[in-house]
């Protein structure tokens, strides 16, 4: 629904949100641990109740969006009524056009996972699958889920750990509010590209600072572990302009309207697949690579940054409706989109 020049700040909010909320869940745990009689952990599981509970009321209000609502053959002048709504204007009679043309052109083609499966959508499978895989293996769950316990493993006590993750959890939530103000600007492969180095050059002062002072045993000096601290917020910044809000982003508007929900679908449940993943597996591989853990998260950082480079093209300021051009311009996919098109006009004649 959002204007395509402003699509990536309004996207981000996704994140931001998301951060918020996060950063709002790392305060209630600050201060339900001094509840005493062991109760803090259970005041704040049950709080959850709470956003669970204003999530499943707003979902009844909330609206369609027009493409849904001219895709699933509902009155034009229903659809028209609610973009004039989310543009503020009387005059959507251009973009209602475009809308209902490419619905028109796609209305053989149902949503299936068999569709997104054909050759010609490609690029877009690639980038449901390696996207939301890449996020989860920057490592930004292992800081998300267990901070407390990274800094305790650093040498900070209980309290200070959970005060340091709420530090955390501002930066980044911050960082993500700068992507929102910068993103139509600079364009997704340059946060992409910057954040990787960022996140990469801290992943290894860290892991190198925890190899060569933490050891197998005991703390850091208080000088090593405010170094610590401080490339982890460094990292969590990089993150918070870069992977976290710009992993969802781009898998939202590359897709075309015959795809969109099976792609989303797939995007998000690579996702939870890999955030189970990585949660699950992180303190077996805390125990045996110890700081090496961070050149390992690192090491994947630089294989994403290099994927963004050569096989991500800039979709910024581009219309949904035209998305599609952006594959057959790019150096690598054209030639797989190029052969599939020359394929159907051939079977066209």
């Amino acid at each position: 629904m959002a204007l395509p020049r402003l699509r990536g700040a309004t996207s981000n909010g996704f994140q931001l949100s998301l951060g918020i909320g996060a950063l709002f869940a790392t305060l209630i745990n600050y201060g339900t641990e001094k509840i005493e009689g062991g109760w803090g952990w259970r005041v704040s599981l049950a709080m959850a109740a709470v956003p669970a509970s204003v999530l499943t009321l707003g979902s009844l209000f909330l609206p369609e969006t027009p493409n849904s609502l001219i895709q699933r053959g509902h009155d034009h002048q229903k659809a028209k009524l609610l973009l004039q709504r989310i543009r503020g204007t009387e005059d959507v009679q251009a973009e209602l056009d475009d809308l209902i043309t490419a619905s028109s052109s796609k209305a053989n083609n149902k949503q299936s996972f068999k569709t997104i499966l054909k050759r010609r959508y490609r690029p877009q499978l690639v980038m449901a699958v390696a996207i939301p895989f890449f996020q989860q293996m920057t490592g930004i769950n292992v800081i998300a889920f267990y901070a407390p316990l990274l800094f305790r493993t650093i040498g900070l006590g209980e309290s200070a750990s959970l005060l340091s993750a709420v530090m955390t959890a501002v930066i980044g939530t911050a960082s993500t509010f700068i992507s929102m103000l910068i993103v139509d600007k600079l364009g997704r492969r340059a946060l992409f590209i910057i954040g990787g180095i960022q996140m990469f050059a801290s992943q290894c002062i860290v892991g190198g600072t925890m190899a060569f002072h933490l050891k197998d045993h005991g703390g850091l000096s208080k000088g090593y572990a405010c170094v610590v601290l401080a490339m982890i917020c460094i990292y969590v910044a990089g993150f918070g302009w870069s992977w976290g809000p710009l992993g969802w982003l781009v898998p939202s508007e590359i897709f075309p309207l015959e795809i969109r929900s099976v792609g989303q679908s797939i995007t998000v449940a690579v996702s939870f697949i890999f955030t189970f993943a990585v949660g699950q597996t992180f303190l077996a591989m805390l125990c045996h690579l110890k700081s090496g853990i961070f050149f390992f998260f690192g090491g994947w950082v630089v294989v994403m940054t290099l994927f963004v480079y050569y096989l991500l093209p800039e979709t910024k300021s581009l219309p949904l409706e035209q998305m599609e051009k952006v594959w057959q311009e790019h150096w690598f996919w054209k030639t797989i989109v190029a052969e599939t098109s020359d394929k159907e006009h051939k079977r066209e004649i």
